[in-house]
């Protein structure tokens, strides 16, 4: 008999997080699941941590990426229900729970759930970045994409889709996934009680890393796909007018200096207060969860560090699209 979900888990070179990964999935309140991972030919001995558990590994023949990991686990499940994690995702006692409850009875609708506020490792810039994803992947219950570190669908209708794309941009097949599927009459939901705690690991080179990569991909997609300026989960309005507005102040400060007047500091702190109330919900998430020394910490990084980072691989990604669009 099929079980009723299957739990897919692509690892590549996952030796410090699987094992919490999956003894974290056989602590779970629910019992009637399959495990599978999909191991994409890692060389740290993640495969000796995975067999000690009792779940089915598929080894791929060769590096594929994890869009290719999870559809053949998809292929490999015999559950009605897939559920996607990463391989450096804590689930709760209740997230199974909450994932079979989620899907049951709405075949056509994926169901995404998203961060705990506070990371697995709970040290600044991880949990920075965990608020961050937690805020803007639940600001709406009918969002623009599902993650797949925590989605819910049905078998017949994923492998029907035809799965993530393999050969395309890194790190949002799962957004291309989300807009194909929907276009094909499908609903997206977010699933408030879905949570899995990340570990990050982040210091503050690998924040400014990881928000020049994710925006540097986002912006060549979002400009093939014409919705730049669209408010899409964490490619926020809020984000972007942080942006504009951390470019504009630095613009007018570079002037006060040029022309030895402080005149332009004048719409430079107006530009700045704006900011700042424009994104009040989502800072306010930062202290509400930390307090107030980490959540003014966390203000200054978001508002005076974090952009340029969003900024540079924003011209990254337009200069590739436009190179791209002229070869093409």
């Amino acid at each position: 008999m099929a079980a009723g979900l299957s739990v897919i888990v692509p690892n590549y070179n996952g030796s410090e997080t699987i094992g919490k990964c999956l003894d974290a999935l056989y602590s779970s309140d629910y019992g009637d699941f399959e495990v599978i991972v999909v191991d994409d030919c890692s060389d740290d001995g993640s495969a000796d941590i995975i067999s000690l558990r009792p779940c089915r590994l598929v080894m791929l023949d060769a590096r594929s990426g994890a869009a290719r990991a999870r559809n053949r686990g998809a292929a490999e499940s015999s559950g009605d229900i897939l559920f996607f994690i990463d391989a450096d995702c804590i689930v709760r006692p209740d997230t199974v729970s909450a994932a079979v409850a989620a899907c049951r009875g709405h075949e056509g609708t994926v169901f995404g759930g998203t961060y705990t506020r506070t990371a697995h490792d709970d040290t600044f810039f991880s949990t920075f970045q965990s608020i961050f994803i937690n805020y803007f992947e639940t600001k709406r219950s009918e969002p623009d994409y599902i993650a797949s570190h925590a989605m819910v669908i049905n078998r017949k209708m994923f492998l029907e889709s035809g799965g993530f794309p393999h050969d395309f941009l890194p790190i949002i097949e799962d957004v291309e996934f989300s807009h194909r599927i929907r276009r094909s009459g499908a609903k997206l939901a977010m699933a408030p009680d879905l949570l899995v705690s990340h570990i990050f690991n982040f210091t503050l080179l690998k924040s400014l890393k990881n928000a020049f990569r994710k925006s540097r991909y986002w912006t060549a997609y979002s400009m093939q796909n014409r919705d730049l300026l669209s408010d899409s989960g964490t490619a926020s309005a809020e984000l972007k007018i942080n942006v504009v507005s951390y470019s504009l102040t630095l613009l007018m400060m570079l002037l006060s200096v040029a022309f030895h007047s402080v005149l332009f500091l004048l719409p430079a702190t107006g530009i700045f207060l704006f900011n700042l109330g424009f994104n009040r919900n989502f800072l306010k998430a930062f202290f509400e969860t930390k307090g107030p020394v980490s959540g003014t910490l966390s203000t200054l990084y978001y508002t005076l560090l974090y952009p340029a980072a969003i900024a540079a691989g924003s011209l990254t990604g337009m200069v590739e699209h436009y190179a791209r669009f002229r070869r093409g």
